[in-house]
């Protein structure tokens, strides 16, 4: 059996993943003909998984049902709060199991919840309080610390309340008293609840996830329960129809290998990611699996949390399971638990899917393709299929359309590449208060994903390069001219091009190259020192040339960007 013969049983009317036409926005959309309403939809349902595992973190262990019913109570504060429908909520911290208690918390009043980046500094996580408007902070200690000192000034401009995550009394200190501030901890113990009826409709706002953009500033992309429901519709088909396939090429179920009696999810990747929360924590609390969370990402931990919880899926980007695979202490661990890696959000050299069946006999390799504009899963490569073509992303799932458009405006032929266009219920309406950028990247549905693509004649799609600007460096999306920017206010900086060049563990590394003005002296450790000041220590550059003469340009005036890059891979 073949993918598209799978797909095409799997799809027909009248089964689970039948595929159907409806207007969104004006605008015909292909859509799962039986997918959930909402978010809430799925997180009622979560609750009958009752006494079984849903998050490990440390020596923490809460059941779905503790789970559930922390929801509930926190969403009863958030009401006595005065928090309603349409308000927005700001969610910014590790990987605790409080993330997880507060998104759900908040989509379940039909509030808005805004994840920010935990990397952020003080001025960037200021910034998305202040554009995404939030009435809310649910913050951990860390990133109180950064954000404290901007509070007065955002204080004065809206009510805020803060509640505060496993925070000591002198960082709690550090918060305005202006401003209401509660610990998390004593809201989950009161064990106040109330049934949720907020009224959401499919295509209403859940969350705004902020994704970099090429003019320096983070963009809100403004998810809805529709986009967020069909991403997780998008990864049950993927596993399902894998799942077909693998036992069809076994020629009989009785060859198939049984998974272990409970699945489990190593989540490696920041929850304020789409892999995170859309990929791995939604189809996860629904599945009824249990998630295991690490405190920050470390190889060896993550080995050790394998083994210990026998874990059934890891993954994440490229980088991590890099990581894993080169530990030297790779044998010492029993990882026969292991089914699935699966990564994406980076460059994954085809290299990477030898290594992956050499250390993981048992583990099935996959590879997808999505951003947070497609509320994570576009495409997806699995298992044999992988293999064969290691160099693809995979077919396109059956609610996404895809267009490869030429620069002259037209669809390209089969494995001619171009601008990649994709329209389905899981790309998003727009970016939060920015009807410029909202604009420049969506006509009529369509998304304009600035990532140069082709489509093989298979079906399969595969991405050439990376958008304009843009580099991503173990996962983290990293715009050129937001760095230029922060490298520009070096008084001794003429010039500046910044680009990345191949990092095998990190997928790419920023590269900055400087034309220094006349008379001025700038060392390699005082421009990082300078940037660190400005930006999360994943945009300072690890390489940094500098040159006398002038960067090189086009007629226009543009920086030839490709030939910098491609003289600092030589020279690296």
């Amino acid at each position: 059996m073949t993918v598209s013969q799978a797909t095409e049983l799997l799809t027909a009317k009248g089964q689970p993943f039948e595929v159907a036409r409806e207007d969104i926005r004006g605008v015909p959309t292909l859509v799962w003909a039986k997918a959930p309403k909402n978010l809430v939809e799925l997180l009622h349902g979560s609750s009958r998984h009752g006494d079984k595992t849903f998050l490990v973190f440390e020596d923490e262990r809460y059941s779905f049902t503790e789970h559930y019913e922390l929801v509930l109570t926190l969403a009863a504060e958030l009401l006595e709060m005065g928090v309603e429908k349409g308000d927005r909520v700001a969610i910014a911290m590790r990987n605790y199991p409080e993330w997880i208690i507060s998104f759900w918390a908040t989509i379940s009043i039909g509030a808005i919840a805004v994840p920010l980046n935990a990397w952020w500094s003080g001025d960037e996580l200021a910034y998305g309080l202040e554009n995404s408007g939030s009435k809310v902070l649910i913050f951990d200690q860390e990133r109180i610390q950064r954000v404290a000192p901007y509070l007065s000034e955002l204080s004065q401009s809206a009510d805020l309340s803060v509640l505060a995550v496993r925070c000591s009394q002198d960082v709690s200190s550090k918060v305005p008293a202006s401003i209401v501030q509660r610990e998390m901890q004593d809201i989950l113990k009161s064990g106040v609840r109330k049934p949720i009826e907020a009224l959401i409709e499919a295509d209403d706002p859940a969350v705004i996830f902020y994704t970099s953009g090429t003019t320096g500033r983070a963009k809100g992309a403004i998810g809805t329960h529709r986009n967020l429901v069909t991403n997780l519709m998008n990864a049950f088909f993927v596993t399902t129809r894998s799942t077909m396939l693998a036992k069809e090429r076994s020629n009989s179920d009785n060859e198939a290998t049984e998974a272990p009696a409970e699945s489990s999810y190593l989540l490696s990747v920041p929850l304020f990611h789409a892999t995170g929360c859309f990929a791995t924590m939604i189809p996860n609390l629904v599945a009824g699996n249990k998630i295991v969370l690490m405190r920050r990402w470390d190889p060896e931990d993550a080995l050790a949390l394998i083994e210990r919880e026998r874990v059934t899926f890891f993954g994440g980007v490229p980088t991590m399971v890099w990581q894993v695979l080169n530990s030297p202490n790779f044998a010492k661990y029993d990882t026969s638990s292991i089914r699935n890696i699966s990564y994406g959000g980076a460059p994954a050299p085809s290299e990477l899917v030898r290594r992956i069946k050499e250390h993981f006999p048992t583990g099935m390799p996959s590879n997808g393709y999505g951003l947070t504009e497609t509320s994570a899963i576009a495409a997806m490569n699995v298992g044999d299929d992988y293999v064969r073509k290691p160099d693809s992303v995979g077919p396109p799932v059956p609610v996404c359309e895809v267009r490869i458009i030429g620069s002259d405006g037209t669809d390209q032929d089969i494995n001619t590449p171009g601008e990649l266009w994709i329209k389905g219920a899981n790309v998003i309406p727009g970016y939060w208060n920015n009807q410029e950028a909202t604009a420049a990247s969506f006509s009529n549905g369509w998304l304009h994903s600035g990532d140069v693509a082709f489509i093989d004649e298979e079906g399969y799609l595969h991405i050439v390069d990376r958008a304009k600007d843009m580099l991503i460096r173990g996962g983290e999306n990293v715009y050129s001219p937001e760095v230029e920017g922060a490298i520009y206010e070096h008084p001794a900086v003429a010039d500046v091009a910044v680009v990345g060049i191949p990092d095998l563990v990190l997928g790419e590394e920023v590269c900055a190259i400087i034309q220094l003005r006349p008379g001025h002296s700038l060392s390699e450790q005082e421009l990082k020192e300078h940037v660190a000041k400005r930006l999360a220590h994943f945009k300072v550059p690890k390489y940094v040339y500098f040159r006398e003469d002038a960067l090189p340009r086009n007629a226009a005036g543009k920086l030839l960007k490709r030939q910098l890059k491609n003289e600092m891979t030589e020279n690296k």
